[in-house]
């Protein structure tokens, strides 16, 4: 009998045990199904985690999302934000009718779902997604989603989560803060697209703005800089006629980030570092006093970078002078001048600027930026204009009356046109020109003053001689001991280019093929492999190794390291995500990107890198194949040299070798290095002056040909130069009267520096100083290549009198083992 009643007391002991619900962590939830307080649902990878939690008091319960594996707890997602439970038996469960339902014991129903669309109890289920997003889904649907906790976002913006608005049917989908660090309600701020005028992204408190990131220019949000960023994650924004949504996507699934709106309106991007086990914070907006909205008022510029920080705009002045000069900016400032709609106004350009409050802006997608000009000009009331999308050059955005919200940006941002009385304009001009004589008469004593000097110390030069190369001499020599650059394991190269896969192949040069790799930190690289068959071999790749790793320019690409396996040597680089030069002004299309200002900034950037090169880094450094194609472009357009494995360096006063292995790029090669092997600094200005010509004309020198006369791109320059049209060697792209004159001199200067004699070629230095116009222009002569069949060198053939030799005409450096 006692073993009968033992017997019984199991059987209902399991029955209890099976009729309550697992506490073991749930993947997903079926209907009547449901999780209590001490129960969790996870993800499939166990990124996420869900389920019940407190602030420390187990009488206020809430239902969230987590990561699972960080600590302390970092909650991403609440569902009854501003419904607390009042005890500890709350329950989340799925309804017959595929709704989620918070129960609060004898309360019921305190948060529901209330899923819109209704479907077989049978087939539908809760499962929390490897994104943080908690779906109600059909079992047998992957995408059918019939409610997402990613359409409710809290204070936490995620990978793959949407900022949206249906313009058509609502709702409008925004981030808002909590109440406090310690509770979830809906705070007073919120993080949004704000939908009047042209889309931009805001923080409010309220209808207030705190802060503008600005309107989505193709890119990015005009007043982000945000570059580290752009490096781990890509950004999209959707703008249609029913429908506005911004998300961003993570490149690697290793990196785990967050936006986070706190209870003051400030946002934060953070990223979770496994070595410190701890968020880093990206960016903080607002940063500075420029990010706060109209910090400066209206009609103003803001700029950290000075002081005052506040400036009027152009033809403008203080609403409040003693204000102003107290330092209180908020009235902004008024116009000097009234514009005059029927006698003629103008424009004066503004760059890198975060652009205005678009909020009562108007827009057009398809409008050019001179139809834009004209659609500005023909209503009284526009004060501003700008291009809409940078990607195309295309789109038309127009500001009417006050300019609201305007700062400067070093490292990016966009081009605007400010309208203003031509009045203005005329004295604008003036000021400029008096500015220039006052640059000129600066140049020309500090010419005089360096004559001085060098004069003084003329008489040491002997002996500081050699002093000097012996010391460079025991510089070099610790260099070479030393360790030059970081060594990564083969492995993590392999990792980061997802083994070497064709999708990460950027390219390939006479070194080898080229593959973008993303490491563990998410940082983005460029992986120079060496090809077994190239021929640049081992010296080559020591050679790039040495000389990369103690150069240091801004106008030079940064070696990381570099990796060797065997036969494998690879250069690890830091990525470029605008590629090379010529993938820009050899497009049609991508060639309307570069404005006239642009390229003239790339032009002198380049001189800068150069005149690093030949003169200021401790080895005078020949590039010897400097081309279109290794001038890689940053995220802000910045050109950087690159591709050193054909330089040569020389110690002390030394400035010309010859060789009897000629290594470069035809259509680059100056004459006596195609020929004789000959080569100096002269031999780069030969170069640069043919990348100049280039991007001017957006041809390439080897491929074009006038078809009148036969002429390589040299040649033609230098035949519209002596019959005074250089004008017509500039590509189709709009520019203004003042801009043209500035692009003559650039050609101007490009001519100098492809003449035939080297001895008549300018060296960096002139060069700097001649394209920003504080030198005198010789007049140019004959350029090297320059001729008709026989002598055009894009026939693959190099003619000086009576010989020559053919070459290969592919794009990658080429090598003459016997040169003459």
């Amino acid at each position: 009998m006692q073993n009968h009643n033992m017997v019984l007391m199991l059987i209902v002991c399991t029955f209890l045990f099976s009729s309550m619900p697992a506490l073991s962590k749930l993947k997903t939830l079926t209907p009547n199904q449901y999780i209590q307080y001490n129960e969790t649902l996870v993800s499939a990878i166990g990124t996420f985690e869900a389920g019940f939690f407190n602030f420390g008091d187990p009488q206020r319960q809430y239902f969230g999302i987590w990561y699972n594996s960080i600590l302390p707890r970092t909650v991403v997602w609440v569902a009854n934000r501003n419904t607390p439970v009042q005890n500890s038996t709350a329950m989340l469960k799925l309804t017959d009718q595929g709704s989620l339902v918070i129960l609060d014991g004898s309360k019921g129903d305190i948060w529901n779902s209330n899923s819109s669309r209704t479907v077989a109890v049978k087939t539908v289920v809760v499962q929390l997604l490897d994104s943080g997003n908690l779906v109600v889904k059909d079992v047998n649907s992957t995408q059918n989603f019939l409610w997402e906790s990613f359409d409710y976002p809290g204070d936490t913006f995620l990978p793959g989560m949407k900022l949206k608005s249906n313009l058509v049917t609502g709702p409008y989908r925004y981030l808002t803060s909590w109440r406090s660090p310690q509770d979830p309600a809906e705070g007073e701020c919120s993080y949004k697209i704000d939908t009047h005028g042209f889309p931009q992204l805001v923080t409010a408190n309220g209808a207030i703005f705190l802060y503008r990131a600005g309107s989505w220019n193709g890119f990015l949000f005009t007043g982000v800089s945000w570059q580290r960023v752009h490096r781990v994650m890509n950004f999209s924004v959707i703008f249609t006629d029913k429908e506005i949504s911004y998300q961003y996507e993570t490149l690697s699934s290793s990196i785990i980030t967050r936006v986070v709106l706190d209870p003051n309106g400030i946002s934060q991007r953070l990223q979770w570092t496994d070595k410190t086990q701890d968020w880093a914070a990206l960016a903080k907006r607002p940063a500075d006093q420029c990010d706060a909205y109209t910090f400066c008022g209206i009609n103003s510029n803001c700029n950290m970078n000075d002081f005052p920080i506040c400036v009027c705009l152009e033809g403008f002045r203080p609403k409040f002078q003693l204000k102003w000069e107290a330092s209180d900016w908020s009235g902004g400032c008024v116009r000097k001048t009234h514009l005059n709609c029927l006698h003629g106004d103008g424009f004066l350009p503004y760059t890198n600027m975060k652009l205005p409050d678009t909020s009562s802006s108007w827009y057009n997608k398809i409008l050019s930026l001179e139809e834009c000009k004209t659609m500005c000009l023909k209503n009284c009331s526009c004060s501003a204009y700008a291009t809409l999308d940078i990607r195309y050059g295309s789109g038309c955005l127009l500001w009417f009356d006050d300019i609201v919200d305007m700062r400067i940006h070093q490292d990016q941002g966009q081009d605007i046109y400010i309208r203003l009385a031509s009045s203005e304009l005329d004295h604008k001009k003036n000021k400029q020109k008096l500015k220039l004589a006052g640059t000129l008469a600066g140049v020309v004593a500090f010419i005089i003053g360096l004559n001085v000097l060098v004069l003084v110390t003329s008489v040491y030069r002997k002996k500081l001689g050699h002093i000097k190369k012996l010391f460079l001499w025991k510089h070099k020599k610790e260099k070479e001991d030393g360790e030059l650059a970081t060594i990564f394991d083969f492995s993590t190269i392999t990792n980061a280019t997802n083994n070497f896969s064709v999708r990460n192949k950027l390219g390939e040069g006479g070194f080898g093929p080229v593959y973008k790799g993303v490491m563990v930190d998410g940082q983005e690289i460029a992986v120079k492999r060496l090809s077994k068959t190239s021929g640049q071999g081992t010296e080559e790749f020591k050679n790039e190794v040495k000389l990369m790793a103690t150069l240091q320019h801004r106008n030079l690409v940064k070696l990381l390291g570099c990796s060797i396996q065997q036969d494998e040597k690879m250069l690890i680089y830091e990525f470029m995500p605008n590629r090379s030069l010529d993938f820009f002004i050899f497009d049609t299309t991508r060639s309307k990107l570069l404005d006239w200002t642009k390229r003239l900034e790339i032009i002198d950037g380049i001189a800068r890198g150069l005149l690093y090169l030949h003169q200021d880094s401790t080895l005078r450094i020949i590039h010897r194949d400097l081309k279109t194609s290794n001038i890689l472009l940053d995220i802000d357009m910045i050109p950087k040299i690159s591709d050193f494995g054909l330089v040569r360096s020389f110690i002390g006063e030394q400035a010309e070798a010859n060789t009897n292995r000629v290594m470069g790029t035809y259509g680059y090669m100056p004459p006596e290095y195609a020929v004789h092997g000959s080569f100096s600094i002269k031999s780069d200005v030969f170069s640069f002056g043919v990348v100049v010509l280039e991007i001017i004309s957006g041809r390439k020198n080897r491929g074009f040909r006038d078809p009148l006369h036969r002429l390589n791109l040299l040649g033609h320059a230098w035949k519209l130069w002596i019959e005074g049209r250089p004008e017509e060697l500039m590509a189709d792209i709009l520019y203004d009267e003042a801009m043209c004159s500035e692009i003559i001199r650039f050609i101007h200067v490009g001519l100098l520096c492809v003449q035939q004699l080297p001895e008549n070629r300018p060296n960096m230095s002139s060069v700097v100083f001649m394209l920003k116009g504080e030198k005198l222009l010789p007049k140019p002569s004959e350029p090297g290549f320059y001729g008709g069949r026989d002598n055009d060198i894009n026939n693959n053939t190099i003619s000086t009198g009576s010989s020559s030799k053919g070459c290969s005409v592919n794009e990658a450096s080429i090598s003459l083992l016997e040169a003459r």
